[in-house]
């Protein structure tokens, strides 16, 4: 079973740069993760999604080489290529796997405007390993939805939220900037 975890950011920048500190973590084996979006709302207030791996691209690809070993068979692998990279491309635009896309937009429009949320669909890790390598993001965030236990969500967010003083609006998440 997979867990997720969305945390949130006061800007862009520190989200992108924890999105991509977490695929590194994945191809040292630390963590395997299904999914992992960057979730950005504009100063205008638009949402938008950027994607850790296109599926469109990788569907393209996929369908180009099924389609040239199929067009060889009938002697034509150029045409065979282009349909199957046309089809693969298609197919991938309509595949939404990991994080459901509309629960991440729903997500976006509680962020504050120039804010950025990072979601994560993890399989496992090991999670010391990861908190010590994300040392660079400690309290720079938010969590705004897990599917930890309780115990593993206080220790996520005892690592990434500084507590705000009394009587100061917090900088993330509707006491900021509007």
């Amino acid at each position: 079973m997979s867990d997720l975890i969305i945390v949130a950011f006061p800007d862009e920048a520190t989200a992108f740069e924890a999105g991509k500190a977490l695929v590194a973590l994945q191809k040292e084996y630390l963590i395997e993760m299904e999914d992992v979006v960057v979730v950005t709302r504009d100063d205008s207030g638009k949402v938008s999604l950027h994607q850790a791996t296109s599926l469109v691209t990788g569907g393209a690809i996929g369908g180009g080489l099924w389609g040239a070993l199929v067009g060889m068979l009938f002697l034509n692998p150029i045409v065979g290529a282009a349909v199957g990279a046309g089809a693969g491309a298609l197919a991938g635009k309509f595949t939404d796997m990991g994080i459901d896309d509309e629960f991440l937009r729903n997500i976006g429009q509680s962020l504050d405007k120039g804010g950025a949320a990072v979601g994560i669909l993890v399989r496992k890790m090991t999670p010391d390993k990861v908190l010590e390598r994300l040392e660079p993001f400690r309290h720079k965030g938010r969590v705004m939805h897990t599917s930890f236990s309780h115990e593993a969500e206080a220790k996520l967010r005892e690592f990434l939220e500084k507590i705000p003083p009394l009587g100061q609006p917090s900088d993330q998440l509707g006491g900021g900037r509007r």
